[in-house]
């Protein structure tokens, strides 16, 4: 019997579109040989779906519709098997739709790829494809993001974090900015991605619209300088804490100095999701303009992958993910932007280059998961103990340090 794998997209997230189409490309190339595919929606009040339909990106147009011809499930946890069951539950007949075997989140931004569904897996006791909680969370926060690399000696630009609080006395905040900072600054949400929410400030005006649209999407926001003669450079990784091997390196061509929403999943055009049926839209990340490889010197190649495997075995992370650096021209200073921990399309388009299908990438990303579970049964997480023995709580029992 092939082992069941849920693959899980959408979410409560403002990037819940581009997780539909990054899982659908999944799904269109796992291998059927080996997996049985279980589609799981998330829709954006965290209800879970699966039906006939919810692999077809065409339906997602009119969601409302897909969500009337399909089943809404729960996650059951019996024993030592996850299975999801059909919701609101009948009274007579059975409700369990499948058996879960591994879950496979290909999820995108914040309450799904930060460690929030991660966490929500772990505790049914599923193997769970990618980054855990801990690295999960690290990667998504970029303010402890940073402090974890810098001190690790991994070279990311200085920054400073503000919170809503700060936001308060604007003008205030302002000046500590402009006393940290020399412009040009960059302001970004904390814990976003697909660069939703950032902008570039030359000035104090610029500032201004950049801290009120950084904190339209955030209760906390980035400030970093902004690099003037920036080339920007993408390196994905897979594997664990053991072993871990870097991709192809890209470089993408974008149509400002910021690489912004547009450019990632929209500039790119319409076509087809990978190995599925017509779109009619963006193709996720596959889409982006791109060089690979990036035109960078074999030197600085070499530079770029090794601070990429470091920088996820420093974290971490598990699966496959993407490491976004920028080098400075003006002075060939490299640093590592961010990372993200299920980036748009898996990046399967990094390891082709190198020979590897994306039917490999993914069947690689599932045992990852599967070796990480038998490691997590081999720890001791309980030992027998008399501790609760003649506890009394209440108002100074004797006894009782409660």
């Amino acid at each position: 019997m092939n082992l069941k794998v849920a693959v899980i997209f959408g979410g409560k997230s403002t990037e819940h579109e581009i997780s539909i189409i990054s899982a659908i490309q999944a799904i269109k190339s796992i291998n059927r040989d080996k997996y049985e595919v279980i589609p799981v929606y998330m829709t954006k009040n965290n209800d879970y779906y699966v039906g006939e339909d919810i692999d077809k990106i065409e339906e997602y147009t009119h969601i409302p519709q897909l969500l009337k011809k399909s089943t809404q499930v729960i996650w059951v946890k019996d024993g030592d098997r996850v299975s999801l069951h059909r919701y609101p539950m009948k009274k007579f007949g059975n409700n369990i739709i499948t058996q879960v075997d591994v879950a496979f989140p290909i999820v995108h931004g914040t309450n799904v790829e930060d460690g929030t569904l991660q966490g929500f897996l772990a505790t049914l006791g599923l193997p769970v494809v990618g980054c855990d909680v801990l690295s999960s969370a690290v990667g998504m926060n970029k303010y402890v993001m940073k402090t974890v690399l810098k001190d690790n000696n991994i070279p990311v630009l200085d920054c400073k974090c503000y919170t809503w609080k700060d936001y308060e006395d604007v003008d205030g905040l302002v000046a500590k900015i402009e006393t940290a900072f020399s412009y040009p600054v960059i302001i970004k949400p904390l814990n976003l991605g697909s660069s939703i929410g950032i902008k570039k400030a030359s000035d104090r005006d610029e500032l201004l619209e950049a801290l009120e649209l950084g904190f339209e999407f955030s209760k906390k926001i980035l400030v970093e300088h902004a690099i003037s003669e920036l080339k920007e450079i993408n390196c994905s990784v897979l594997g664990d804490y053991e072993s871990a091997e870097a991709s192809e390196c890209e470089e993408p061509v974008n149509s400002d100095d910021i690489l912004t929403f547009e450019d990632k999943y929209i500039n790119g055009g319409k076509g087809t999701v990978k190995g599925g049926a017509k779109s009619g839209g963006s193709k996720g990340m596959a889409s982006l303009k791109r060089k690979i490889p990036a035109d960078i010197t074999p030197k600085m190649r070499d530079r770029i992958r090794k601070m990429a495997v470091d920088a996820f075995i420093c974290l971490g992370c598990s699966g496959v993910s993407r490491i976004d650096f920028m080098i400075d021209m003006s002075c060939g200073e490299v640093y590592l932007n961010e990372i993200n921990t299920i980036p748009g399309s898996l990046a399967f388009y990094l390891w082709e280059p190198l020979g590897m299908k994306y039917e490999h990438l993914l069947d690689n990303m599932i045992q990852l998961a599967l070796k990480a579970d038998r490691e997590n049964h081999k720890v001791v997480y309980s030992f027998e103990t008399n501790v609760l023995e003649g506890v009394h709580l209440g108002g100074g029992t004797k006894g009782s340090k409660m």
